[in-house]
């Protein structure tokens, strides 16, 4: 019997995917222009709708609230304010996770809190 005979089809199945996904990966690697096109435009969609947002919810506020244009100038601040704060954590690489500690910071706090463990 040969190897491809005693193979289950789960394995065959594994097997030509694996190929593929090899050559797709070697189609890809010259095609990184697309990349720094998708960056510019989530950056434009973070500011555009957090602006968005902040100048809805102040005209909102100051329609219920009768404080024209108070409301839009803080909301439109705060609105621009929270899209720089996106950019600059797509730019840094933070994401969306609470707090800005460096990988090496969150380290040290994983080891700590596992000496504790067990320690009653």
């Amino acid at each position: 019997m040969s190897s491809n005979q005693s193979k289950t089809p789960l394995e065959k199945l594994d097997t030509k995917l694996r190929k593929l996904d090899a050559r797709h990966l070697d189609q890809r690697k010259g095609t990184r222009s697309d990349q720094g096109f998708g960056v510019a435009v989530r950056i434009g969609v973070d500011i555009v709708a957090a602006l968005a947002v902040g100048v809805g919810l102040g005209l909102l506020l100051d329609n219920w609230l009768n404080t024209k244009p108070w409301m839009l100038i803080l909301f439109f601040i705060l609105g621009a304010a929270a899209g720089l704060l996106n950019v600059f954590r797509l730019i840094s690489g933070h994401g969306y996770a609470a707090g800005y500690a460096s990988p090496e910071a969150k380290n040290e706090l994983a080891d700590s809190s596992n000496k504790h463990v067990g320690n009653s």
